[in-house]
């Protein structure tokens, strides 16, 4: 049912607001629980309210009726979250509660409707937002969800700066896990003038029961799933440890027949293309998901989407299922309690695990909420092998033992203590930044240096880190200026409070969230603009501002030992020298020479930049330059549970490009490139667009489902995506070599150019003389797979538009000494459309 303001016949009116609101509420069958009618109440008094309730409490419907509140009273409301999933629930959420034309969205991955009333955004949009404008900001209400983020470490300031820079707002402050409040209470008071209410309660709809699991995990799921207690939500602390489980746990049997049914009717208009889709359609159709940040976006939104349902008994995620995205689960199962942290791998802090615990148990399903503990691995074995010991009479067994690295054990007894302990307490994170003095220092309005100044002081730091925060700034003032990013304006010159602008020459929409923005433009000019590599050194420089994605660049080094190793296996180099010829391996860094040396210069006037360093790497280059497909590129580093980080990765690059790259340096050939950029994203994952188009309009059908007209279809040359080029030079090749293993005269003479390259014509006794000679000596031509193996085939583009190729020729004794030796002509194959292939010779070698 659509929550409508046009319920309301005096909106300025707070009582007919909320009267309008609860009559929705009797409408819709819902009865809000004592701490949400005094939330909402306080809300509707024009009062602030940190809400410190447990999950699954209802915190959602007090979020509800602000909103409501604001849509009927003109005002805008701003709903933070801390990862973009979740941005994402919320908005499709709202959408069908006010309808998609009063509710936007903005996560910095996608905007969608930002001039609508009601905004979902992720923390940093609202912070840079309040940056921005401060008291001037269009910002009304704040809500910000899963507000003990502001303790995270590296995220925390943007949950902070909003408290010290919109005193226009009124704050509803979430979280199932806060501590103590007292001094948000005061200083959110301070900062508005309004009064601001904590609301709490301990008591949840659901309540939780603890347990503690010996039994190994498939059996224990198994279990669980039998005794009706699913969906069980299977907490990972990585992605290839969650993929691992769901992999394992499809040889059990969760679903009935009808159930499989709903789930493929639910399914049968799913897209899965991509390389890991076939895997993720195979896992949801046996009733199992998984749900983790390497996972397309549209993937998550098919399992969020089945779980809404009841159709998933098994989902394995990452500890990020924690964070409020709305899947419903009866049940939470810990596989362990430690995690790597960034830094070192620890025992699960508190907050954390109440979090993630605080998901079981289904408000209106069910009657209570399991959490479920397993032992470490190694001790559940070694009950195991102790019980079979004692039956066949043995006295001693040998004992598994823990993994040596990156493990941290625990018992029962550490379960019990994170059960029973408090949270910890929140603690600030403020920080001085490049986009921080960007985005105060450009306020219109009023005075940016005395803003930056207040925004320092007013922070939640100790005095001795308020010193070192102002020392930060002036330095990256200073820099700015220097890099003539910011101009002091003279005296005689202000026509208003401000006494610094941004230099004009940037484009309205330049981004600085990078703190080498600065670097990259100043790196940029002195590429050479004629080259034609100019526009893959671009990417290069934008790559090298970014932070590494580990995952692509462990498999790119795994990619260039293997080739490393072999090439020294077959030029007989020794083990030892060997391995340390592959401890020097390192992921591709084109132009390293280039961005080290321009890095050094540029920080040499400006030490303090040298904490961000630059990082050379090439994988959006690499895409580039081969005119690869995101499939091929994913399928080439064997990157299908990580499809996602790839596709972030580019996505950042895509922002650079468009936002941080001045127009003027932009050549014909790098506008290609970020079209090239725009499209690849477009067409990996338009799901969420695609979801809010559906809401707007039901016969929306998705662009990329659409056969455009031949005369507008963009044409690529077919050798552009080198590595499927490459592919179907070798397949060519083969086919070839199969011919002449045959002895078939008339399909080799079919298969290549009519002559040799020097004016000589291939013809029947011409090839025929050839087969004599290499038959004189060998019994055949092999066809297995060793002989199709790819160290057969050496290919080189040292030509510009030629490829040489030259195929061994595999005999039975393995002799090898016979080749055959072909050119590929790059530009008749663009123009056919497939590898045209000249012979020159078939020969011994000598």
């Amino acid at each position: 049912m659509l929550l409508d303001p046009a319920r309301v016949s005096d909106p300025t009116s707070n009582d007919e607001v909320l009267s309008a609101f609860l009559d929705y509420l009797i409408e819709t069958n819902v009865e809000p629980y004592d701490h949400q009618e005094q939330a909402i109440l306080e809300l509707y008094a024009g009062n602030n309210v940190i809400l410190n309730t447990p999950t699954g409490s209802g915190k959602s419907l007090v979020a509800l009726a602000l909103h409501y509140k604001a849509i009927c009273q003109n005002r805008r409301s701003y709903y933070t979250v801390p990862i973009k999933a979740l941005a994402n629930e919320k908005f499709l959420s709202l959408c069908h509660l006010f309808g998609p034309d009063k509710v936007g969205m903005i996560t910095g991955d996608a905007t969608v409707n930002p001039g609508a009333p009601v905004i979902c955004c992720t923390a940093e949009i609202l912070a840079n937002l309040a940056l921005r404008e401060g008291r001037h900001a269009q910002v009304d209400d704040v809500i910000m969800d899963e507000f003990h983020y502001y303790s995270d470490s590296s995220r925390g300031f943007a949950w902070q700066v909003p408290l010290l820079t919109l005193p226009q707002a009124r704050f509803l402050l979430m979280s199932a896990t806060l501590g103590e409040t007292a001094f948000f209470e005061e200083g959110i008071t301070k900062l508005t003038g309004t009064p601001t209410v904590l609301v709490k309660s301990d008591q949840r709809p659901v309540p939780l029961e603890f347990d503690y699991s010996e039994t190994p995990l498939e059996e224990m799921v198994a279990e669980l799933v039998e005794k009706k207690k699913a969906p069980v939500y299977l907490v990972h602390f990585t992605q290839l440890a969650c993929a691992g489980t769901a992999q394992s746990l499809l040889s059990w049997n969760f679903c009935t027949k009808e159930e499989k049914q709903q789930i493929a009717e639910t399914l049968h208009d799913a897209n899965f293309r991509s390389p890991y889709g076939k895997e993720v359609s195979k896992l949801l159709r046996h009733g199992i998901g998984i749900h983790h940040a390497g996972l397309l976006p549209k993937y998550r939104i098919l399992v969020e989407k089945l779980a809404q349902r009841g159709l998933l008994k098994v989902i394995c995620g990452t500890d990020t299922l924690g964070v409020g995205v709305n899947v419903p689960i009866r049940t939470v199962l810990f596989t362990q309690l430690f995690k790597y942290d960034g830094s070192s791998t620890k025992t699960l802090a508190v907050r954390d695990f109440k979090q993630i615990a605080g998901r079981a148990g289904r408000r209106g399903f069910d009657t209570s909420g399991t959490v479920v503990c397993q032992a470490p691995e190694h001790v559940i074995e070694n009950l195991r092998l102790e019980q079979k010991a004692a039956k066949s009479g043995k006295k001693s067994f040998v004992k598994r033992k823990p993994p040596e690295k990156g493990f941290v054990n625990w018992d029962e007894k550490s379960y019990r203590r994170l059960i029973d302990a408090p949270p910890e307490k929140l603690v600030s994170s403020f920080n001085v930044t490049h986009s921080m003095l960007l985005n105060v220092l450009g306020r219109e309005h009023e005075d940016g240096c005395v803003a930056l100044r207040t925004l320092i002081n007013d922070s939640h730091e100790p005095p001795s880190k308020k010193k070192a925060h102002r020392r930060r700034a002036f330095q990256i003032f200073r820099g700015m200026v220097e890099g003539r990013i910011l101009t002091i304006i003279p005296k005689n010159d202000r026509s208003g409070p401000a006494k610094v602008r941004l230099n004009v020459q940037l484009q309205e929409d330049f981004s600085m969230n990078q703190a080498l923005g600065l670097w990259l433009l100043e790196a940029i000019p002195l590429l050479d603009r004629e080259s034609p590599d100019y526009p893959l050194d671009v990417i290069s420089l934008v790559e090298a501002i970014l932070e590494n994605p580990d995952v692509i660049l462990r498999r790119q080094v795994d990619m260039l030992k293997g080739e490393l190793i072999a090439r020294l296996k077959d030029e007989g180099v020794g083990y030892e020298e060997r391995m340390e010829m592959l401890e020097e391996v390192e992921w591709p860094k084109p132009g390293k020479e280039f961005i080290y040396h321009t890095y050094n210069a540029f920080v040499a006037e400006r030490p303090w930049m040298k904490e961000a360093a630059v990082r050379p790497k090439s994988i959006a280059r690499e895409m580039f330059e081969h005119w690869q497909s995101f499939e091929d590129y994913v399928k080439t580093y064997g990157l299908e549970k990580s499809e996602a980080v790839l596709l972030r990765h580019l996505s950042e690059v895509y922002k650079v490009l468009s936002q941080t790259v001045p127009p003027m340096s932009k050549t014909e050939e790098l506008v290609e490139a970020e079209d090239y950029f725009g499209d690849l994203l477009r067409t990996v994952d338009s799901s969420l667009l695609d979801e809010w188009e559906k809401l707007r309009n039901p016969d929306y059908v998705p662009e990329l489902e659409l056969e455009k007209p031949a005369d507008e279809r963009k044409t690529v040359a077919f050798t552009r995506n080198r590595p499927a080029f490459t592919r179907a030079a070798r397949n060519a090749v083969f086919t070839l070599l199969k011919a002449f293993a045959e002895e078939n005269t008339q399909a080799i003479l079919a298969q290549i150019e009519p002559n040799d390259g020097e004016g000589t014509p291939w013809t029947a006794a011409r090839i025929e003389g050839l087969l004599d000679g290499y038959y004189a000596d060998h019994e055949r031509i092999r066809l297995d797979p060793e002989a199709r193996a790819t160290k057969h085939m050496r290919i080189s583009d040292d030509e510009p538009r030629r490829w040489t190729i030259e195929q061994t020729l595999v005999d039975p004794d393995e002799a090898n000494d016979w080749v055959l030796r072909l050119v590929v002509d790059l530009d008749r194959s663009d123009a056919e459309e497939r590898p045209v292939l000249m012979l020159t010779a078939m020969e011994a070698i000598a």
